[in-house]
This record gives structure tokens, sequence and C-alpha cells, in this order.
């Protein structure tokens, strides 16, 4: 009898664990389809707005420079951009996440000595934080906290997200925090951050699945290798 008494026990606490562990994962973001975003897996950054509010995310040079690269909007919503996939800061989830500290890497060559991660950097020619690239993937900590976004929901219903950097990957770390917008300069519509004093709106996303660019993984959902273009 306190054999099974001490067996009943056992497993309710293990059972209310596992209810709480599953409570306390953020939701997952989904694509337009309503499926889960998976990491490791293509997806176009799509503009929410159709027509004015333009395409998709994509590589692009400001001014006369071709290298750095930075982020920049498609002019048209005919164009998707190119396909990007996402790393968690723990490598081993293959959802992406709500509000949970992330990698974007677009899943394209570059003429330029960089990667074509997302990383936050400053234009003291604007005055403005920008999202270029060059970033290195993974290894939470101080000397990569320019390297980390999140994804935050807009509206749950029609899968509308928006992306912010403010990343938890440092204790001792005081970032800056906000959200991503567009700024129009010279005609190109740049990713940047926007403070509490900027008056942009954060750019509107969904995220369409890219057909055919997958990542391999295990029976448990964990990343094992990316396919490259």
């Amino acid at each position: 009898m306190k054999t099974t008494s001490l067996c009943f026990i056992l497993l309710s606490l293990y059972t209310s664990s596992s209810l709480c562990s599953a409570a306390e994962q953020p939701p997952p973001v989904r694509d337009m389809a309503g499926k889960e975003v998976r990491a490791g897996v293509d997806y176009y950054i799509r503009s929410v707005i159709r027509g004015a509010g333009g395409g998709g995310l994509k590589l692009g040079s400001v001014g006369n420079e071709a290298c750095p690269l930075v982020v920049v909007q498609e002019g048209l919503d005919l164009f998707p951009g190119l396909p990007a996939y996402f790393r968690p800061v723990n490598p081993k989830k293959g959802v992406v996440r709500e509000s949970t500290d992330l990698n974007v890497i677009f899943n394209a060559s570059s003429i330029c000595v960089q990667s074509t991660q997302w990383q936050l950097a400053f234009d003291e020619s604007i005055n403005t934080y920008f999202v270029g690239t060059g970033g290195e993937e993974g290894n939470p900590g101080s000397e990569t906290i320019s390297n980390w976004f999140n994804i935050q929901p807009l509206d749950t219903i029609n899968n509308w997200y928006k992306f912010v950097y403010c990343p938890g990957v440092c204790d001792t770390c005081r970032p800056v925090c906000g959200d991503l917008s567009i700024l129009v300069q010279d005609s190109t519509r740049r990713l940047v951050l926007s403070l509490n004093s900027d008056e942009r709106r954060p750019f509107m996303v969904q995220f369409q699945r890219a057909s055919g660019l997958d990542v391999n993984n295990d029976e448990e959902g964990h990343i094992q290798k990316y396919m490259g273009m």
C-alpha cells in the first residue's frame, strides 16, 4: 500500500513538473500557412503590407560601396527577398519561439568577405543603429551581443510579427532595445533599429517557407546541418 502511494506521489510530481515545463515555453512562431517555424529551415521574410509596403528582406549595399552588405527591403511586393533561417540561442531546439533570442542568417552567397548573418551596427552618418551582416553564429555572450534578435507577435490570428533587438544573452550587458523598422535612405529601404524616441513603426512581417530548402534533423528534432544554396 505504501509502495503504491509512493509511486502515485512520484508520478504526480513528474506530471506536474512536465506540465509546468511545457507551460513555461513561449508560443511557437507560425508561418503564413499556420505551421510552426522550424530552426534551420529557410523562410522568406515578407512585409505584411502589400503594394506600397514593399517586398521581402535581402542583402544590399548603401551608397557607392559594394561592401559591407546590409539588410534591406525589396522595393516591390512581387519580390520575396532572400531565404533566411533561424538559429535559436539553444541550438537543440527545433522550433522557433516568440520572444526568444536567435540568430538570423540569409542562406545566400556573398561577394563580400563576411557572413550573411544579421548584426546590429551604428551608422554615424545618419545617427542610427542599423542591421548589417557579418555576425558570428551561436556562442551567446558579451562578445556576440550584437548578433541576437527575437520575434514578437503583432497579430496571432493572421500570424503577423515584428523583429526586436533586446538580447538577453549577457547578464552584465545593457544593450539598447527597440523594434526593427524600415528607413528609406537614398531610395534604399534599410532595416534599422527604432528607439522609443523614434516615430517609425515596426516592420510587420510574415514568414513564407521557401520550398525545397530544409535542414536535416535527427528524430528528436536536433539540428545537424544546414543545406546550402
